[in-house]
């Protein structure tokens, strides 16, 4: 089980996985701002943009231009995802410090995600791993295995499909692999089975955790992960993000609300979480609407509020 005398590692991915559904695209420039003020957080990683067809993804046609711009901040991993080797030269020209392939583990889910089966998606990792080998590039790689707790199609998806895509991919040489819960469905008791044996077999530190917000299990799901023994978590600035294959699916979970609970368990994440609510304060002006965050608006639990005078004795 993950302790206070553990650090947690946070991964924000809002400037990808929340930014590529808006409904409006984001100005390169807003992206830049948001990304460089993210930066001067301690973030752990800030998945920056990812490295698909324009026709693909129109919201993230910037990719280059965004990851080039960026203020590179020392201690700090930038991730982009790429869907193949082409994605991942692109990224590779752009200097990520790291790349993140993804695929489903449902067959169904990957089908209508990549029109692709798993194990064509695999065999997309061998190659997007030759690619790297062949530039001789100092570059992490991770495999991020989505639907791991549910299909929204398939419905539950076994535990030794998951166990084994993941060794698969550590077996082609990937630094680690991350078990997403792209759709809302995981429950604590399941997360706390599946990731303690995926810990037992691969290590803590080859672990990564991404879940969504879509059935309000979230930060419950990311308690089951910390007694499991991980230490790393995807989230996402504001809850903005979702998965476009996954009916009525809503955003990941709050980056801001995770480090805030996280703080408030006595963990140390190295992030500055006034300078976090700060910067998503300034959120809902880029993206043009509310979003789900709580703690940027109700403030952190230990904000204390002078009494009113109609009660004062």
């Amino acid at each position: 089980m993950a302790t206070a005398s553990h650090r947690i590692y946070i991964h924000e991915v809002a400037s990808r996985d929340g930014f590529q559904i808006e409904p409006s695209f984001i100005p390169t420039e807003d992206k830049i701002r948001f990304i460089n003020a993210l930066s001067h957080t301690g973030l752990a990683k800030i998945e920056v943009t990812s490295f698909v067809s324009p026709k693909a993804i129109p919201h993230l046609r910037d990719a280059e231009e965004v990851m080039k711009a960026i203020e590179r901040v020392p201690g700090v991993v930038y991730v982009a995802l790429v869907p193949n080797a082409r994605g991942a030269e692109r990224a590779l020209m752009c200097k990520a410090d790291e790349l993140n392939v993804f695929m489903s583990v449902s067959e169904t889910h990957n089908r209508a995600n990549v029109n692709r089966t798993s194990e064509q998606s695999l065999a997309g990792f061998k190659e997007v791993m030759d690619a790297v080998r062949a530039a001789n590039a100092q570059v992490r790689m991770n495999a991020s295995l989505s639907t791991s707790f549910g299909c929204p199609f398939e419905g539950d998806v076994p535990a030794e499909r998951v166990l084994a895509f993941a060794e698969r991919c550590l077996e082609l040489g990937m630094h680690g692999v991350t078990l997403a819960d792209t759709t809302g469905m995981a429950n604590p008791r399941q997360v706390r089975e599946l990731v303690t044996s995926a810990v037992q077999a691969f290590g803590a530190d080859k672990i990564t955790l991404h879940f969504h917000n879509t059935r309000g299990m979230g930060l419950a799901n990311v308690v089951a992960g910390l007694e499991a023994g991980v230490t790393r978590f995807d989230a996402s600035l504001g809850g903005l993000g979702g998965c476009p294959f996954a009916p009525g699916a809503t955003g990941n979970i709050c980056t801001e609300d995770v480090v805030h609970m996280l703080h408030e368990m006595g963990f140390t994440t190295g992030v500055d979480l006034d300078k976090l609510l700060s910067v998503a304060r300034a959120l809902p002006k880029i993206v043009g609407h509310d979003v789900p965050g709580q703690v940027a608006k109700a403030g952190k639990s230990s904000d204390l509020h002078p009494l009113p005078e109609n009660l004062r004795v």
